[in-house]
């Protein structure tokens, strides 16, 4: 009898396990599923960042009316709504301080 039971606690915990495995495989597919959708998306926005980023930069002009370098400027967003065109190695140096206050505050 002992054995018996034995055997049906193995059997058991088998099954629950192949349960459990089928219910994993499910949701693996699921978030293969949910990861390509994401993936998309993100690819769509980073396209119509890109689109909107030329635009801006068409329609921009220097002082003498001659057309911005998207190549020298960036746009730049500040954490109060404003925006506004700078060179791009002002830009690289205001992100190095912005990582330093940032590793400053952990």
């Amino acid at each position: 009898v002992a054995a018996q039971k034995c055997r049906k606690r193995k059997l058991n915990a088998i099954l629950n396990l192949e349960e459990d495995v089928c219910n994993l495989q499910t949701q693996k597919e699921s978030l293969k599923k949910e990861h390509s959708q994401c993936s998309r998306s993100i690819n769509q926005i980073k396209q119509k960042l890109k689109n909107l980023y030329h635009d801006i930069f068409s329609r921009l002009r220097d002082d003498q009316g001659r057309p911005v370098n998207p190549r020298q400027y960036v746009i730049d967003c500040s954490s109060n709504g404003s925006v506004s065109i700078i060179p791009k190695h002002l830009a690289k140096s205001e992100q190095k301080q912005d990582n330093r206050k940032e590793q400053k505050q952990k």
